[in-house]
């Protein structure tokens, strides 16, 4: 059973910095596509980045210039590097896993808070 496991969010004041990493786990099959989303209190789960397995990302306007999203060498990790970071970005953060066999399945974390505040 595939599993993924978030971990870096906490407590950072506005201006700061956070890393968020991601490991899954659990499948035979490579896994193609990763990303983070987000959720905000009484919000919908939003695109934050997302990355392919060749490294072709993709980002919310809302992060762009400030997050970073790579993959570790073994392509089953993600990370995202968050940086300038604003009250707007708290949200619970989700890492998401697309895997393409034996069937497309998308796969996903139980989330990490990041909670940003003076």
């Amino acid at each position: 059973q595939v599993q993924l496991v978030e971990s870096g969010g906490g407590l950072v004041q506005p201006g700061g910095s956070l890393r968020l990493s991601c490991v899954a786990s659990g499948s035979s099959f490579r896994v193609a596509f990763m990303g983070w989303y987000r959720q905000a209190p009484g919000k919908q789960r939003d695109l934050v980045a997302t990355i392919t397995s060749s490294g072709s990302t993709n980002y919310a306007d809302s992060v762009k210039g400030r997050f970073t999203i790579a993959r570790g060498v073994a392509l089953n990790t993600v990370h995202l590097q968050m940086d300038s970071l604003k009250a707007e970005d708290t949200a619970v953060y989700y890492c998401n896993a697309v895997i393409p066999f034996p069937s497309v399945t998308n796969y996903w974390g139980k989330g990490t808070l990041v909670t940003v505040s003076s």
